[in-house]
């Protein structure tokens, strides 16, 4: 009587736990490429899904926010905007302001809005994060695009429309926005899992923030206050300054503030990643 020795099974994915703190395995990602897809265009339909306007509310918020600002801080504070028309300053300033303060909120809630998805199924967890920076991606793109029709409207009004070169620095300017929010939202997203108040927390510290960044205001027009060094750390302000300088051509770009904010971008990546990878091995035991 003979016996034969079955094969040992194969397997086309073995799950592990990550043993090294550093193993964050960014390579995975391509891999579920279509789920982020598939999370992008879910976060995008759902929001507005059984909505009247739908996306019209991404037209319909930075005007009446421009509006806002144009009557505070245009009329009543009289703050100048260096040579730029108002309702452009402001509404440039809102449309990239509102994509980083989205990316960060989104991805800063990540553990919490989704613990029933995490605990049900595997995939790389940066996907939920990531999926939400490229959602609210479309959603700049949107508002940009009503950025550029009323620029086109104030363009044939005045018989003059800016687009130089400096028109090439907008992608990367955004892409640093995106990685700013990113970085601060999944560093957040890991503390919440065991401190609840960062999320009471978040919306607080953003509206603050946006006051700290020239976003209604010209750098220009702090030079002359005592504490004008402050908002320079700021590593949005180089940013939101050089996204004014590429659409309008009006002001310098501050090399060395961008260079800053890259730096900072790229730590606040990697720190985030590092307190991710660490938070998402026991973070069901916490939510």
């Amino acid at each position: 009587m003979s016996t034969t020795q079955k094969p040992p099974p194969t397997w086309d994915l073995i799950i592990e736990p990550k043993a090294a703190l550093l193993d964050l395995n960014i390579s995975e990602l391509w891999q579920y490429r279509d789920l982020l897809w598939l999370f992008v265009k879910r976060d995008f339909t759902a929001q507005y899904k059984q909505t009247i306007l739908g996306p019209l509310w991404h037209f319909i918020q930075p005007i009446f926010t421009t509006i806002v600002f144009l009557m505070v801080f245009g009329k009543i504070a009289n703050i100048p905007t260096d040579g730029i028309e108002p309702v452009l300053f402001y509404m440039s300033g809102i449309s990239i302001w509102n994509y980083f303060s989205a990316c960060l909120t989104t991805t800063s809630n990540t553990f919490v809005a989704n613990a029933g998805i995490f605990g049900k199924v595997y995939f790389p967890r940066l996907v939920m994060p990531l999926s939400s920076v490229m959602s609210n991606m479309v959603k700049f793109g949107i508002q940009f695009i009503l950025l550029l029709v009323v620029m086109a409207w104030f363009g044939m009004k005045q018989h003059y429309f800016y687009m130089g070169s400096s028109w090439l620095l907008i992608p990367l300017l955004v892409v640093m926005m995106a990685g700013m929010g990113l970085g601060l939202g999944i560093i957040i997203s890991s503390l919440t899992t065991k401190y609840r108040d960062f999320t009471v927390l978040i919306g607080f510290a953003v509206q603050l923030l946006m006051y700290a960044t020239p976003i209604a205001y010209p750098l220009s027009f702090l030079k002359t206050k005592s504490f004008a060094s402050w908002f320079t750390w700021n590593p949005l302000t180089p940013i939101v300054e050089a996204f004014r300088y590429s659409l309008f051509g009006t002001g310098t770009v501050d090399s060395l503030g961008l260079l800053y904010s890259g730096g900072f971008i790229v730590v606040t990546l990697l720190l985030g990643m590092v307190f991710f990878s660490k938070v998402e091995r026991t973070f069901m035991d916490t939510v």
